[in-house]
């Protein structure tokens, strides 16, 4: 991780702090604390999670939602509100990062939490918790549009940004704050002393604009776990993940965050160490399951916001509007072929009636994807391209496996030819622990697109030598079905997603265990319809011999052939 991310992991543990607010004179009140990004050490300015400071609106939660609400003034909160920051010293170490000297005892205690196997302290050096004053909270008008769109439809009760599991109690009062304060991010001015100001410098973070950063590009998320909970442990804690997809200023990404690092700062490699977004909810829920995305704000818009809303506020204002990190690049603003992956331009949208999943290009007027999205031969299916621009043709499902068959496949023959959609290159071997990613429509449909999660090749489950099951550890929802998996090395197509896992005995939907049909088992059928029209080998499938279906229904070979009792 340290050669693939080099300056960029300095910058984001330098960049990163942790935020607390409380109660004068009540700390049986709180802590409510989150994660932050240092924009300014001297003089100190920070920009972090807005959650924290619900409790503390004077007109309440509903102040967030009125109409044409995009910024707050500091004194919109209570006068018994109390804000600390606490971050890490900028000094680099041997290593490249933060030094780390001896362990620190935790401040505060970490309470709350249940004790695992031993683990020694990554005995940090903390600078003292620093006094600070809330200048103004914000939002992104375009973030709450996007957000209505994909997350605020018919389906919108299904939705849950809370940083609880579903199961949890949570009242219907506390989930309603936190989903009002969701796209809200609070500006903060540090207190510095003379020590600190002498010790301390200036701006570390440059901003990435808006469209700059392409679908599938690799990020790095750095929050801190839990907020002020332990900082000398989980402070500035670093998620690898990609960017999964974007509409507007909504950004998604498959990093795994937890609660606490709301408010963290998410960067790129390219430029090194850029501020692309700030974590928003670090935790989606659908239907009770969780989704395995991250939801992020991006931060050019965030920031010019912030100079807005303080020229506004603040006619003296300029000076702290000057310290805004500046926007580092220029906006690609270009479709998903030329700004990301050119793999990932191969996979459509399929429609069959009101079913829909994914499904990908492997020659100009051939598609495959899965029989569960498209299940009869001779149907009538639409299919999407979404590069260069949206296009929509009718096809007809020439072949689709038979309902005992292991192999859920389904080939559909296109009326005209899907210009300008690359036709991917099929893999003739597998690596396990290769990083891989899978395309697919899954969760928002055509919503904004198709999804790219990433992950490793976890097994290849073979019978007699050959490759027959595929395992990943990407994220895979309901809708990634017939979606193509690649491998990031090569940019090969090495198979068709047709399932995640779900566990029986609890109903749970598991994301990150999925299944892929090899390429290797279909192209040879592939090759030899899409050159002689001959559907031969595609019926092939469906006599699969019985070890492989025995594969496929998750079941243990048996160790010698059952004897008849006739």
């Amino acid at each position: 991780m340290g050669r693939q991310w080099g300056s960029a992991m300095r910058t984001a543990e330098q960049a990163g702090c942790v935020v607390s607010a409380s109660r004068a004179g009540r700390p049986e009140a709180g802590p409510w604390s989150c994660s932050g990004v240092i924009l300014s050490r001297s003089p100190g300015l920070v920009l972090c999670h807005g959650g924290i400071f619900v409790p503390f609106l004077r007109a309440g939660s509903e102040v967030l939602t009125a109409a044409g609400a995009a910024f707050l003034p500091g004194d919109s909160c209570s006068d018994d509100l109390r804000l600390h920051v606490q971050w890490a010293p900028t000094a680099a170490g041997p290593g490249g990062g933060a030094e780390r000297g001896r362990p620190e005892l935790c401040t505060p205690q970490c309470a709350g939490l249940e004790p695992g196997p031993p683990a020694p302290s990554r005995g940090r050096p903390l600078q003292p918790r620093l006094p600070a004053e809330l200048l103004l909270l914000l939002s992104c008008p375009a973030f709450w549009a996007h957000f209505a769109r994909l997350f605020g439809d018919e389906a919108a009760e299904q939705w849950r940004f809370s940083s609880a599991a579903p199961d949890d109690e949570v009242s219907e009062e506390e989930e309603a704050d936190q989903l009002r304060a969701l796209g809200w991010f609070a500006l903060l001015g540090v207190r510095l002393g003379q020590e600190e100001v002498e010790k301390e410098r200036g701006p570390v973070v440059a901003v990435s604009p808006l469209g700059a950063v392409p679908k599938g590009a690799p990020l790095l998320v750095c929050g801190s776990p839990f907020g002020a909970v332990c900082p000398d442990i989980f402070l500035n804690t670093l998620s690898c993940g990609v960017l999964s997809n974007v509409a507007g200023p909504l950004l998604l990404t498959d990093a795994r965050c937890l609660p606490g690092t709301e408010g963290g700062g998410v960067f790129t490699a390219r430029p090194a160490g850029s501020l692309v977004a700030l974590v928003a909810a670090p935790l989606c829920w659908k239907a009770g399951e969780w989704v395995g995305f991250t939801l992020l704000c991006a931060a050019a818009p965030l920031f010019r916001a912030a100079r807005d809303a303080l020229r506004r506020l603040r006619p003296s204002a300029a000076a702290l509007a000057a310290l805004m990190p500046p926007e580092v690049g220029v906006p690609w603003g270009l479709p998903l072929r030329d700004s990301g992956p050119l793999w990932a331009a191969a996979a459509v949208l399929v429609e069959c009636g009101t079913v829909w999943g994914s499904g990908v290009a492997v020659a100009p007027r051939l598609v495959v994807t899965c029989r569960h999205v498209s299940p009869r031969e001779a149907a009538r299916v639409l299919v999407r391209s979404t590069t260069p621009k949206s296009v929509a043709i009718w096809g007809r499902v020439v072949f689709a496996t038979r309902e005992s068959c292991p192999y859920d496949i389904a080939v559909v023959s296109l009326e005209e030819d899907l210009d300008d959609v690359p036709i991917p290159v099929p893999a003739e071997h597998f690596h396990e622990g290769e990083a891989v990613s899978v395309v697919g429509f899954g969760v928002f449909g055509q919503a904004c697109g198709p999804s790219v999660t990433s992950g490793i090749l976890s097994a290849v489950v073979q019978v007699d030598g050959m490759p027959v099951m595929l395992q990943t550890t990407c994220a895979v929802h309901s809708g990634s079905s017939g979606g193509p998996l690649f491998s990031n090395h090569s940019g090969n197509l090495l198979g068709i997603i047709t399932s995640n896992t779900r566990d029986n005995n609890t109903g749970a939907t598991y994301p990150h265990l999925n299944f892929s049909i090899p390429i290797t088992v279909l192209q040879p059928a592939l090759q030899q319809y899409s050159q002689t029209q001959d559907l031969g080998g595609l019926r092939e499938l469906d006599c699969a011999a019985e070890p492989v279906r025995v594969v496929w229904r998750l079941q243990r070979p048996l160790a010698e052939a059952p004897r008849s009792r006739l």
